[in-house]
């Protein structure tokens, strides 16, 4: 390793003393401004996990949803997933360690996982449309270059756009061509295909309109616009040419807000949908006739996409696993609709991508999405061969084309990461093959009434939580409490978790009425405040 040649660029770099970070579910993320040092740790990093994978590894530069003023980092292992979790505790070692001591740090990742400095490095680096990402991403070529690794640059990509690079790059063109072309190339011949069928029936195009969030997903959606077939018209808004990154729009602000982006203008009944800043979350939404807001988050998307599975895996005659991977947050009414009325096993995971994707791995078919819409498929590589293996050779009419529509399916979905515009794609194709409005799509269960909440604590550590997060065991007599508040209320629920980055404790609940999630949510709040060391004012009720 030549160390010279990381010191010299490292004090172009320099790490302002005393700042500390952690790598989470989400990489880093914090003001631009204090990045610097970070980004250029993270290509010197990407380096050495692409010589110990023998591999190509993504570096992202992206702070998603959060405002512009922010900037953050991520790193992409070998087939589009998120870093190994021993490898995001490297990251906030190297990211926190001192001037003198990052020759140390770099050589205790080197000899802890056997790293050979002789073989290739290759990195390829994306970036969305912030202001800061461009000098932030050179930061990172520094750190790559300072190590000898080769790199491409991809400049301005969606995130989800870069872990399908990397996935094309390591399995050799099998996933894909590793070009933005070759991206758009294959999903919107897979979307053609898919919708065939459907267009024979419809008597006009389908529209969709789109609030880009002000992000990197308008510029790139108009560059797929032409790949599109004239049956599906994308009208684009917040597509940055006046708004700021995540300023009252995005999937986000949808979300947390429940009502329609600035920058949209929604006319009754029309199929409206937000993604976020650097489009890998996805949310609908529709205006009903009396003006009344309707949101379809993440878990009517997982409803939705299971669901439409579910009937084709049945058509096949195939015996594959499926099941719908979920956090605490998803609706209970969700639940139970996949459960009772569709007999698709659900499961809970812990908050984060990371955790569901796994857990998503143990069946043929996994379905994951987070409520704020960050989801996709997974399809295990012997659920992928036997159905396309059916889709070419079955005899029987129905089961063959069954088999062709899940194949296409799959290829159309991105399952490295979740991607709002192969999400989108794959929404607006089942709607159009079932012939369903986004009325009749948001009819297939209510959600109940929910209401989240933060308290701000002396410390959020003291909060520890089991059962995927539903379930606190620390401090003594928090659970008891909530357990109690929750038998008061009709089809209640409610859990609390402390936040990854902040010293705040999270409070979700549902009820049969708003007016009761509302009260839980504060009474459970107040139990935070007073077993949990809470900070400042007592909580207030919700207005």
């Amino acid at each position: 390793m030549d160390f010279d040649a990381v010191t010299k660029y490292s004090a172009l770099h320099a790490k302002p003393p005393g700042l500390s970070s952690q790598y989470g579910t989400a990489g880093f993320r914090t003001k631009a401004e204090n990045l610097n040092h970070t980004m250029f740790r993270m290509g010197l990093l990407a380096v050495l996990r692409s010589k110990q994978t023998k591999a190509t590894i993504g570096v992202m530069v992206t702070a998603s949803h959060n405002p512009e003023e922010d900037n953050g980092v991520k790193l992409i292992d070998p087939l589009g997933e998120m870093l190994a979790p021993s490898w995001e505790e490297h990251a906030t070692c190297l990211a926190n360690a001192e001037e003198p001591e990052l020759q140390t740090v770099l050589s205790d990742i080197c000899q802890k996982e056997a790293v050979d400095l002789q073989h290739n490095a290759f990195v390829v680096i994306g970036r969305d449309t912030r202001v800061s990402s461009k000098k932030l991403s050179q930061s990172v070529i520094d750190g790559v270059s300072a190590l000898g690794g080769r790199y491409h640059d991809y400049g301005l990509v969606t995130t989800p756009q870069l872990h399908y690079m990397v996935c094309c790059q390591n399995t050799h063109g099998n996933y894909g061509t590793a070009t933005v072309e070759g991206y758009y190339q294959k999903l919107s011949k897979a979307f053609m295909q898919l919708i065939k069928q459907a267009v024979s029936r419809k008597d006009g195009p389908m529209h969709l309109k789109i609030d880009c969030a002000n992000g990197i997903g308008a510029l790139k959606l108009k560059e797929m616009e032409h790949y599109l077939p004239e049956c599906l018209r994308i009208h684009i808004d917040n597509d940055g040419s006046k708004g700021k990154l995540n300023h009252l729009c995005g999937a986000d602000f949808v979300k947390v807000h429940q009502k329609p982006p600035v920058g949209l203008e929604m006319k009754t009944s029309e199929r409206c949908c937000s993604f976020d800043g650097d489009a890998d979350r996805i949310v609908y939404y529709y205006n009903d006739t009396t003006g009344r807001f309707h949101l379809l988050d993440g878990d009517k998307i997982a409803t939705l996409i299971s669901t439409f599975l579910k009937e084709l895996l049945v058509k096949t005659g195939q015996t594959l696993t499926l099941a719908v991977i979920q956090t605490a947050y998803a609706n209970g009414s969700s639940t139970r609709y996949l459960e009772e009325a569709m007999k698709v096993p659900v499961h809970c995971a812990k908050t984060g991508v990371k955790h569901l994707h796994h857990k998503a791995q143990g069946f043929d078919v996994g379905v994951y999405f987070e409520a704020n819409g960050h989801g996709t498929v997974l399809f295990s590589k012997a659920a992928e061969e036997k159905i396309r293996q059916q889709a070419e050779h079955e005899k029987d009419n129905i089961k063959r084309e069954a088999a062709k529509i899940l194949e296409n399916t799959i290829d159309l979905i991105n399952q490295t990461v979740g991607d709002a515009i192969s999400d989108m794609l794959v929404i607006e194709a089942i709607l159009a093959l079932k012939n369903f409005t986004v009325q009749q799509w948001d009819a297939m269960y209510t959600d109940l009434p929910n209401r989240q909440l933060k308290v701000k604590v002396a410390d959020r550590r003291v909060i520890d939580t089991t059962d995927a997060e539903r379930r606190a065991v620390k401090p003594p007599g928090l659970q008891e409490k909530i357990d109690a508040l929750v038998k008061k209320v009709k089809w209640a629920r409610a859990f609390v978790r402390p936040s990854g980055t902040e010293d705040v404790v999270r409070v979700y609940a549902e009820a049969d009425t708003q007016e009761n999630a509302d009260k839980l949510a504060h009474e459970v709040s107040l139990a935070v405040y007073h077993l949990a060391g809470g900070a400042g004012e007592e909580p207030k009720p919700v207005v």
